[in-house]
């Protein structure tokens, strides 16, 4: 789901790391950690990070042994707001922040999980995992671990270390992240030579059978399947994918975050899935061979729209709508034309704002304020809603006025400075030898 970051009833989001507080912890400056070094040098940043995490992992597992480093990106949706459980196409790309794991085997069968945000370690057993939930972070990695050991011939032990640096509620899919992290990083441990999909459902069955989540298939599809300066097109509905290249020697994308936490997503997201499962369920009967709200044509929607609940209805134009806008922007990209393709994410946001309601004043001054920039071509919400951030399409050149002209925008309505990060894409899941 483009919600991102949604946490079981029980369980919560586990992966962030907010890189000013790891600038003020280390070596790494200031500047280095906001938005000037998320334009260029993303990797360098990374493997430095990663370094860190790796004295993390010494002093809380030893020294002792090797220890392999994975990363794992968040991603970003830019076009197909709240269609991938609709059936719809979708069109994320992964970023250059996310899930870093440090990992060293053991000789026995003993499975030690830490994170760098809590002092406790959770020590299970590889025989004997446990068949539920326990209701904490360790939920994630562990639903992986158990879909993952019926494909190992001989597993052993592990002493695993989570963390990251993606702010978490800001949908950009802290979970997706760790749960592919988890599955590429058991799968090299273990030399299991698995298949990027089989990675992938994995960690939708992590996510979907063992934490509850009832995700859809958007977020790990798009970290799994992640390919360096291309978006994702992804069709939710019969899961064929396909990668489109995006010319980042001219444009770059922003991440804005309001710094307004989603604690309504939760319910207000359960609540959109209804209310789309109402709308398709009344209106399947005007049009044969639908089998999901994505296929329901405007014109039967136009037809029996005042019959339908008013918020209903809304969420149903919304949809429709935006699965037009979706193929538009694909054609757009295709055929070079990124004014075009940045005009259909700017309806998308008006779209989300007006029909499906799901966004907030922080999140509409952000994209109002981008939008008078010039050299932007288009922005929206990204994620659930209600919060979290916006998704900037802008030219390369844009990038310092862009920063300065929506700071001041939302300092002067919000009394708040906004977290800003410049993305052009990142290799997917992957091993660092350092």
């Amino acid at each position: 789901m483009e919600g991102g970051d949604q946490p079981s009833e029980k369980g919560q989001s586990i992966v962030g790391w907010d890189l000013e507080a790891a600038a003020a912890r280390g070596k790494l400056s200031p500047m280095s950690a906001s938005t000037e070094n998320n334009c260029e040098g993303g990797e360098l940043l990374l493997e430095e990070l990663l370094v860190r995490h790796r004295a993390a992992f010494c002093e809380r597992f030893g020294d002792s042994g090797e220890i392999r480093l994975f990363f794992s990106p968040g991603r970003v949706n830019l076009m197909g707001a709240h269609l991938d459980y609709n059936g719809g196409p979708v069109m994320p790309m992964t970023v250059h922040n996310g899930t870093f794991i440090a990992a060293r085997g053991r000789t026995d069968k003993k499975l030690r999980l830490a994170t760098t945000f809590g002092v406790e370690t959770h020590e299970l057993d590889l025989v004997r995992l446990p068949d539920r939930a326990l209701g904490a972070w360790v939920d994630y990695p562990l639903g992986v671990a158990r879909a993952l050991l019926d494909q190992v011939e001989a597993p052993f032990g592990l002493d695993l270390l989570f963390g990251g640096n993606l702010p978490i509620g800001a949908g950009l899919s802290s979970s997706a992240s760790i749960c592919v992290g988890t599955a590429f990083a058991l799968d090299y441990m273990w030399g299991s030579s698995l298949a990027p999909g089989a990675r992938v459902q994995a960690a939708l069955t992590a996510e979907r059978e063992f934490v509850g989540v009832q995700c859809g298939i958007m977020d790990p599809f798009a970290v799994g399947y992640a390919c360096p300066g291309h978006l994702l097109w992804l069709d939710c509905k019969d899961e064929s994918l396909e990668h489109l290249p995006l010319d980042f020697s001219k444009v770059r994308i922003a991440v804005i975050d309001t710094n307004v936490r989603r604690q309504l997503a939760h319910g207000e997201f359960n609540q959109r899935v209804d209310e789309c499962r109402q709308a398709f369920e009344a209106l399947v009967p005007f049009a044969a061979g639908a089998t999901c709200l994505r296929d329901i044509p405007i014109s039967v929607l136009e037809e029996h729209f005042d019959n339908l609940v008013p918020a209903v209805a809304r969420r149903a134009r919304h949809v429709v709508t935006e699965v037009a806008r979706t193929f538009t922007a694909r054609e757009a990209l295709i055929d070079g034309d990124l004014a075009v393709f940045g005009a259909q994410m700017s309806a998308a946001h008006r779209s989300l704002a007006k029909d499906f309601e799901v966004s907030v004043g922080e999140l509409d001054c952000l994209v109002d304020a981008a939008l008078e920039v010039d050299g932007v071509l288009g922005s929206r919400l990204t994620g659930a809603g209600f919060g979290g951030c916006i998704v900037v399409l802008l030219d390369a050149a844009a990038c310092q006025d862009l920063e300065a002209q929506v700071t001041a925008a939302y300092q002067r309505d919000f009394s708040q400075t906004p977290k800003m990060w410049f993305f052009e894409g990142d290799a997917g899941p992957r091993e660092l030898e350092l």
